[in-house]
């Protein structure tokens, strides 16, 4: 910044000095335009030093690269190739593309577009899931732990709830023991509790009972036989998919045109 204010002092005295042979000399007007080009052409070459930030640029993307943390693979989603079907938008198509489990969750955009995953929507739609995930912000299913070949058993067990809880479940009901509370769980295929005990088992995310044992939730094939007590939930194409929107009358500037439009059409119709 030094140069620059020095280097235009010196063009205001050089302008200064020859100010008064201005209108004499019409060959002096030419040299001081050539002079002033000179002066800005040289200006840019004066920025260079502040350019040369950009290797610290890479460097802090590589830092902070290394810096970004690779969530564990679940049983629910074991692989790449799962967690590109559960998202649906057929992008498990491109799961060759991508090498492993570290790789799905450090590659930048630019990276994608390299590998030919395209159009540009549908790595912003990756990219956005891939970070649900890393929060731990899962679909259904996310949080299941006995899962074998992509399909998990859940069943209605009777949960003892501590004497403490303020829920009330003290008195029993005609398809409920005292202190007890149903909950749905998790379990081994062919089992009918699950491997923890049941103070400490965790009901399933995004299920629900209804009336007396039935499980309702999304995505879920009840088992025959159980009276729907118990179901399965497979892994399937889309399944954690983020449905897009359509448009109706086109877009939200050609909607009020298209619409004008079909309604002059209507009354053009009517008067005939």
């Amino acid at each position: 910044m030094e140069n620059l204010k020095s280097m235009s002092q010196r063009s205001d005295n050089v302008m200064r000095s020859i100010g008064k042979s201005w209108a004499i000399d019409p060959y002096l007007r030419i040299f001081i335009m050539i002079v002033r080009v000179q002066y800005l052409r040289s200006i840019p070459s004066l920025l260079h030093p502040l350019t040369k930030s950009t290797p610290q640029c890479v460097r802090h993307c590589r830092q902070y690269a290394s810096k970004v943390t690779i969530p564990s693979p679940t049983p629910f989603v074991p692989d790449v190739q799962t967690f590109l079907t559960l998202i649906g938008r057929d992008l498990n198509q491109h799961a060759a593309k991508i090498p492993s489990w570290e790789a799905l969750f450090s590659l930048t955009s630019a990276e994608l577009r390299e590998l030919g995953i395209d159009p540009a929507r549908t790595r912003r739609y990756l990219l956005q899931c891939r970070k649900k995930f890393r929060e731990g912000q899962f679909g259904v299913g996310g949080d299941l732990q006995e899962v074998v070949d992509g399909v998990a058993e859940l069943r209605v067990v009777e949960q003892p709830v501590p004497q403490d809880s303020t829920t009330p479940t003290r008195i029993g009901t005609a398809t409920r023991a005292p202190g007890t509370r149903k909950i749905v769980v998790n379990v081994p295929p062919g089992s009918t509790t699950p491997k923890v005990p049941l103070e400490e088992a965790k009901p399933v995310e995004h299920m629900k009972i209804v009336g007396a044992y039935t499980i309702k939730g999304p995505h879920i094939q009840p088992l025959k036989g159980t009276r729907g007590s118990a179901a399965t939930l497979a892994v399937k194409e889309g399944l954690w998919e983020v449905k897009r929107g359509h448009k109706i009358d086109g877009g939200e500037r050609r909607q009020a045109e298209v619409r004008a439009k079909r309604r002059a059409a209507e009354r053009k119709t009517t008067r005939v």
